[in-house]
């Protein structure tokens, strides 16, 4: 677990998981491949791949009063009967359980990427502000020109290669958005190595937090 000025991330697997505790609320996101816990208030889910959308998984965690935020052809995916289940789009905002919301833009770039991640899917990374803290995920994206605009506290990027930034990639990105801290993620399962994590370490310029 790391303890960000109250903030309490768990990376939960070798992906794009994570269960954040503030203010006496449980947030996920991307929930996949973890363990049995009914807690979540509030489940955000950036796309619509089977390692960061799975109904089983949110089966796992979800109760009555737990709110899904989601882009619609994800929603579409769910059965959660009874859940409130909110979509959002790249650039739109929200509040949800007294949380601050922003989507933004999660898309790839780099020409042997482009099927994996299109723009026109409208597919989302989210900025969370949780006890004045601006948390930024990322979800599963290239380097884009949307990034010189986002100010977050800590940046959670992807780097695993492939499908996503690499660690190289990542760095830059992480350099550019300017944040405390960075986390790195969507490494050490799928794809990327922990060489992918060392050579983000090394080109970053701010406080880097490995989990796992």
């Amino acid at each position: 677990m790391f303890d960000f000025e109250g903030v309490k991330i768990d990376w939960l697997n070798h992906q794009a998981a994570f269960r954040l505790e503030a203010d006496n609320r449980i947030i996920y996101i991307d929930p996949w491949d973890i363990e049995r816990g009914h807690d979540a208030d509030i489940i955000f889910i950036t796309h619509a791949h089977y390692d960061h959308l799975s109904p089983e998984d949110v089966e796992k965690i979800i109760n009555d009063d737990t709110v899904i935020v989601a882009p619609k052809d994800c929603l579409t995916k769910l059965k959660s009967a009874g859940i409130n289940m909110k979509s959002i789009l790249p650039g739109e905002k929200m509040r949800v359980k007294q949380v601050h919301v922003e989507a933004v833009p999660a898309y790839n770039i780099k020409p042997d990427r482009l099927n994996f991640h299109p723009k026109e899917n409208k597919w989302v990374g989210y900025i969370l502000e949780v006890m004045g803290k601006k948390i930024y995920h990322a979800g599963d994206t290239d380097k884009i020109p949307e990034m010189s605009k986002i100010k977050c506290d800590l940046a959670m990027l992807p780097i695993g290669g492939t499908y996503t930034m690499d660690g190289l990639e990542g760095a830059d990105a992480a350099n550019e958005i300017k944040p405390v801290a960075a986390i790195p993620m969507h490494w050490g399962k799928v794809v990327g190595t922990t060489k992918d994590v060392e050579i983000f370490q090394k080109n970053c310029r701010m406080i880097v937090k490995v989990m796992g």
